[in-house]
């Protein structure tokens, strides 16, 4: 027992020193190709057997002829075993290069195409993570040409807005100023009236870029959805009176919600004036709100005759304002952008969807805990 315990701990010397020098020469090598490392790493583990062997020989626990038969056997297992180490490692180093440059034609700008030859599970999974984020810059990209797309409209957009009432206000003033108007005070209320337009324009412009910011500071506090909508609803009414659009609010369930007030009126204002605009006069303009399972859904519904299925997509998009189905008032197509921003920062989203006539939007909010 006592040889046997010896002739382990002697193999036992021989093969760490073999292993301690193998993990040196890795170290070395550690930024070499991995073909290197294989090799290193098959002859760690040859080497190991042949120091253990020479070491429980040099003991005297192996004749010459034994030492000479184990020798020769390592011997034959060192070659196959470099020999398998070079061609796994060349394997694997080919599958690694095939990766690196589908990678390659992907970081410039393309999509990801992994290799179709089979690679190590590792090399796999690294390939379905790849094409995976390849998926997500593709659409991260489409996002960004899109929104490019928008940037251009609305600055197309409010450079003709805004270039209209600042002519007639120009004008305005300099038949006040050289004492040519016959009505001055006709003159008066209009150039209040443009000011007011452009204020109002200024202010969509501002809000939207806090939102764009992330600068959207919300001040939630509990309140019943009922209130919200009446408010909203007075706030319109003067504006469907004008045009002879009926408001409608019978089925406003009173559900209490956690958003900022004073925001939440500018999303309910926006779609309702939206709403009056595009229904034609003795037409209708609904508002809901009740539960669903998704949390607090509010809706409403016009009669502006539906949008075209190609433009749904777009209409939360900025600058925004429709096409000949949906004839485009004054504005610069920012209050709907305006409601998905402020819808999306208290945590829910917004909708639009054609129905007999015409259009629904709808906001679901969280409904508030407790």
């Amino acid at each position: 027992m006592n040889d046997t315990l010896l002739m382990a701990l002697y193999a036992f010397l021989g093969a760490a020193a073999s292993g301690l020098a193998g993990a040196g020469v890795l170290r070395l090598i550690r930024r070499r190709s991995l073909t290197a490392s294989l090799t290193v790493v098959a002859a760690v583990a040859v080497f190991a057997m042949l120091a253990g062997t020479l070491a429980v020989a040099e003991a005297m626990f192996l004749s010459g002829h034994d030492l000479r038969v184990v020798t020769t056997v390592v011997a034959m297992a060192a070659v196959v075993s470099l020999a398998t180490a070079l061609l796994l490692g060349r394997w694997v180093v080919a599958r690694s290069r095939e990766l690196q440059l589908a990678a390659r034609s992907f970081g410039e700008g393309g999509d990801f195409a992994a290799p179709r030859v089979p690679a190590t599970a590792e090399l796999a999974a690294l390939s379905k993570e790849l094409a995976a984020t390849s998926a997500k810059l593709a659409e991260s990209r489409e996002r960004e040409r899109a929104l490019e797309s928008s940037r251009r409209e609305l600055v197309a957009w409010i450079s003709h807005d805004l270039r209209t009432p600042l002519a007639g206000l120009r004008a305005m003033a300099e038949a006040l100023e050289d004492g040519v108007a016959a009505d001055p005070g006709r003159y008066l209320r209009q150039i209040r009236t443009e000011v007011e337009r452009l204020n109002d324009m200024v202010g969509d412009l501002f809000e939207l870029s806090r939102i764009h910011a992330g600068a959207l500071a919300l001040a939630p506090s509990r309140m019943s959805l009922y209130d919200l909508v009446g408010d909203a609803l007075a706030g319109a009414d003067p504006l469907a009176r004008e045009l002879g659009v009926r408001l409608v609010g019978d089925h406003v369930e009173p559900v209490p919600v956690e958003v900022d007030g004073k925001e939440m009126s500018r999303v309910l204002g926006n779609l309702l004036v939206n709403a009056i605009r595009r229904t034609p006069a003795d037409g209708t303009v609904a508002v809901t709100a009740e539960r669903s399972a998704d949390g607090v859904v509010l809706s409403v519904t016009d009669g502006c005759g539906g949008i075209a299925e190609d433009d749904l997509p777009r209409v939360f998009d900025t600058g925004w304002r429709g096409t000949h189905a949906r004839t485009p008032p004054a504005g610069a197509g920012l209050g709907l952008a305006i409601v998905r921003g402020i819808v999306e920062a208290h945590q829910g989203h917004a909708t639009v969807h054609n129905i007999p006539g015409g259009c629904r939007f709808e906001v679901t909010l969280p409904a508030a805990m407790g």
